[in-house]
């Protein structure tokens, strides 16, 4: 099996997992339907479903951006061999977000290539928009440009970057700018970077610029005709086209799969991120109820309790319940080793306070339990300076928990991709397995 397989096979079972909880009317346990929940999850649901069928599918989307005149239209057309989409002088010829299915030479994949608008064509919002869309449905990302880099070509670039895709740069109309190669567009790259104090490392790899010339200016040739007679006529010249499209053939075959797996598992991930937040949203008031009683049965547990060293053990287990209770009022897939994992996550994450809690507790703890013993043996009226130090701890008790459950909704809202085969976890392995001289291992620079 080849390491591709494998990530087809990890990001299928992640998928269906996901699915398979999340349509579950066994998800809330014993808390009833919410109509509402229901409804503003469902095209989040639709989302997990859209993205295993992306991988059953077997098809890599390859989106064109650009300015307007850049020659988005022609580059997909030489790509392809034939003139499906429209090109020319004319500003701004395609008006609308088009695609086609073109079937490489392996065969292993299929591809989908995307021709979008000039982005300064579009009003602000709406091209915001567009773009966000395109990019979010693409596995990686072809953008087009000619002559100099322009400002807005760079802050188009940064903001396309923000998807997560692998981006190739290519420079179209080498014919007109010959003296243009690679390092010259690598370096003017750098230079706006670093006018704008951004890192352009996280931009473009040297490796990923390309320059071809998709629809070549007609050069003018001397005719001779048997009479003897000669004239200059205009002679279209072929699309120099080959190394873009060998670099994509390269990709599709060393990377396509995985490619795939990637895009479907961002997909899954943003689906179940907003499940989380909507249902943190819709059920606020019932985990602010869950949380208080645990406050109140622990910190009344920690005052009445005589012996210190069991006020920590019960504490611990009665915090680590409430963060599976708020797991099940949200219907988010969480075991006991992991609510322990995010217990731990959440001690460190508060600066010691909750640890300063424990440590102040078995201090407590443990006066406590010499007081209960002295007032009894020796000195009745200890009784007072017990029950002021149980009230002290209880109060401290409390407060430990409402921090750990109001953490828990934090942590629990980021997404429940708990587990070996959560989305998270999965895009990270299949990134820090990947070879280091693809275009995927190059999305290292941007978690």
């Amino acid at each position: 099996m080849t390491q591709e397989d494998t990530h087809l096979q990890q990001t299928r079972a992640s998928l269906q997992q996901a699915l398979s909880w999340y349509t579950s009317i066994r998800r809330h346990w014993n808390y009833p339907p919410n109509p509402e929940l229901q409804a503003v999850v469902k095209p989040d649901l639709q989302a997990l479903k859209s993205a295993l069928e992306k991988i059953e599918n077997n098809v890599i989307k390859i989106a064109a951006f650009g300015l307007v005149s850049r020659g988005k239209s022609a580059v997909i057309n030489a790509l392809i061999g034939q003139n499906i989409f429209d090109s020319g002088p004319i500003h701004g010829v395609t008006k609308w977000p088009q695609s086609v299915r073109w079937t490489p030479p392996n065969g292993k994949v299929k591809v989908e290539f995307i021709d979008t608008p000039g982005l300064d064509e579009i009003e602000g919002k709406e091209r915001e928009i567009m773009a966000r869309n395109i990019a979010d449905e693409a596995d990686f990302i072809l953008f087009i440009i000619s002559e100099d880099i322009t400002r807005t070509e760079y802050e188009a670039l940064l903001e396309l970057r923000k998807a997560f895709k692998p981006i190739i740069l290519v420079f179209n109309k080498i014919d007109l700018y010959p003296d243009k190669d690679v390092q010259a567009i690598y370096e003017q790259l750098q230079k706006i970077g670093r006018s704008s104090n951004i890192d352009e490392r996280c931009l473009i790899a040297v490796e990923d610029i390309v320059r071809v010339a998709a629809s070549p200016q007609p050069i003018p040739i001397l005719v001779k005709y048997p009479d003897g007679k000669t004239a200059e006529e205009w002679q279209t010249q072929s699309p120099k086209i080959d190394e873009l499209r060998n670099k994509i053939l390269t990709i599709l075959n060393q990377e396509g799969k995985s490619l795939l797996c990637l895009n479907a598992l961002q997909k899954a991930k943003k689906a179940e991120n907003n499940i989380a937040q909507k249902t943190i949203k819709n059920r606020q008031a019932e985990a602010e109820e869950i949380i208080w009683k645990y406050v109140k049965y622990k910190s009344l547990g920690v005052a009445i309790n005589p012996i210190g060293f069991l006020d920590i053990i019960a504490g611990s287990l009665t915090d680590l319940t409430l963060i599976r209770s708020l797991a099940k009022l949200y219907g988010l897939p969480i075991t006991n080793h992991e609510a322990g994992k995010l217990w731990r996550k959440i001690l460190v994450s508060s600066g010691g306070l909750l640890l300063g809690e424990i440590a102040t507790g078995l201090i407590l703890g443990l006066g406590k339990t010499a007081l209960a013993v002295s007032s009894f043996i020796e000195n009745p009226a200890i009784l007072t300076t017990y029950g002021s130090t149980a009230i002290l701890q209880g109060g401290l008790a409390a407060y430990g928990t409402y921090i750990i459950g109001k953490a828990a909704q934090e942590y629990l809202e980021k997404g429940c991709s708990w587990g070996d085969l959560g989305p998270s976890m999965v895009i990270k392995n299949i990134i820090n397995q990947i070879d280091h001289n693809t275009i995927i291992y190059r999305l290292r620079i941007d978690e």
